[in-house]
């Protein structure tokens, strides 16, 4: 049950091998078919959750086997956000870019065709964030984690609230 059945150098490759070769996958894929977890964290949480699933069900028959893919799929994850950090000129490789949506109250209609946002899903990021027309907006982007972030034109700032959460309470 805990004993190897392959040799640990095999185990991590083999982690290592699927973690890459999804990574490339969900990075050509594009932000929106995930949602708003980042592709490294969708990555990991799909395949620890199979690698550990294998384990405890038996299929890889060893609980060691299962531990060691887990790691190296840990490790890859730790290591691509240190990479990112430490080397920013890799981060373009590793992480998508914003995608520019709407520039100085205009659609941009390529940025929304590159992401596949219609008009209508737009307009309802716009209202959940208290806008109800394009014009009111200075800028929009799709961010490297899928959300939609909206910069106010000047004279359209958020209503302020008046409440508890003025007060500091």
């Amino acid at each position: 049950m805990f004993g190897l059945q392959a040799g640990p150098a095999e185990m991590f490759i083999r982690g290592t091998a699927i973690y890459w070769f999804i990574f490339v996958l969900l990075r050509l894929a594009g932000r929106r078919d995930i949602g708003s977890l980042g592709v490294a964290d969708l990555l990991v949480l799909l395949l620890v959750a199979d690698a550990a699933g294998s384990a405890m069900a038996g299929q890889s028959t060893s609980i060691t086997d299962g531990m060691l893919v887990v790691a190296a799929l840990i490790f890859w994850s730790v290591a691509i956000d240190r990479i990112g950090f430490f080397f920013p000129a890799t981060r373009r490789y590793l992480e998508p870019g914003r995608v520019r949506l709407i520039h100085r109250g205009v659609l941009q209609r390529r940025g929304m065709r590159r992401e596949f946002i219609t008009e209508a899903e737009l307009m309802a990021e716009l209202r959940l964030a208290g806008l109800e027309r394009v014009e009111q907006v200075k800028e929009a982007y799709v961010e490297s984690d899928g959300k939609i972030s909206i910069i106010r034109s000047p004279g359209h700032e958020a209503p302020r609230r008046h409440g508890k959460e003025d007060k500091g309470v």
